[in-house]
């Protein structure tokens, strides 16, 4: 059987390092220390730069794509503003000569009407004259009841074919002759009211609604 011998360790003091081999320890692990420190400084320093320079190249890049599209987008609308102004003043100018066109048309329209019922009236009263005292009859149902004699002006030579043609008619009213009114003209004096029962003034009054009506009309702008 083996036999076995105890093992004595040496002391601590023989296994400690001596002083200088301490000491040139410590400053070895101090050197490696700051070493890893400064190189992970560096390591860091030198990353975080370049992820900032990276980030600072895209926004750059971004707001520089932003601030040309602006640039364009404002030269775009600056051209089209430049282009479009001679047309709004072609468009205004067109929009003004339809509407003197329009205006000048409804006035020729309206002057035509007239002329063509004026000459109608004239030929009326020529062959019937008598019909000038319908006119009279409706605006004397107009007025208040006279409590006297009524007076008719007219025109002379239809005062005297009045009374030749319609005598009856005639002599319910007292009917004078007057130079001054034209053909188709009369006033009525009853009492205190005087009153116009002649054809211009219905003519007026008609024209003047044909000529609201056809400014109310859509406008014409031809065939196209």
């Amino acid at each position: 059987m083996k036999s076995w011998r105890p093992f004595r360790f040496p002391p601590l003091a023989q296994l400690a390092p001596a002083d200088d081999s301490a000491a040139s320890l410590q400053d070895s692990l101090a050197d490696g220390f700051r070493q890893g420190m400064d190189a992970g400084y560096r390591e860091g320093f030198e990353s975080g730069e370049q992820a900032g320079r990276d980030a600072g190249h895209a926004a750059g890049l971004a707001e520089g794509r932003q601030q040309g599209f602006e640039a364009a987008r404002r030269e775009v609308l600056a051209r089209f503003d430049g282009l479009a102004a001679p047309l709004d003043a072609a468009a205004a100018a067109l929009a003004r000569t339809v509407d003197d066109y329009q205006s000048a048309l409804r006035d020729d329209v309206v002057e035509l009407v007239a002329r063509v019922a004026r000459q109608v009236i004239r030929c009326e009263l020529t062959l019937r004259p008598a019909q000038i005292l319908d006119l009279v009859e409706e605006t004397l149902a107009t007025l208040p009841k006279a409590s006297g004699e009524v007076e008719i002006a007219l025109n002379a030579d239809e005062c005297e074919r009045i009374r030749e043609l319609a005598p009856e008619r005639a002599a319910r009213w007292r009917l004078v002759a007057d130079a001054k009114l034209a053909p188709g003209e009369c006033r009525i004096r009853a009492d205190d009211s005087e009153a116009d029962a002649g054809c211009q003034q219905r003519l007026a009054a008609c024209l003047e609604q044909v000529h609201e009506q056809l400014a109310e009309a859509p406008a014409f702008h031809g065939e196209g």
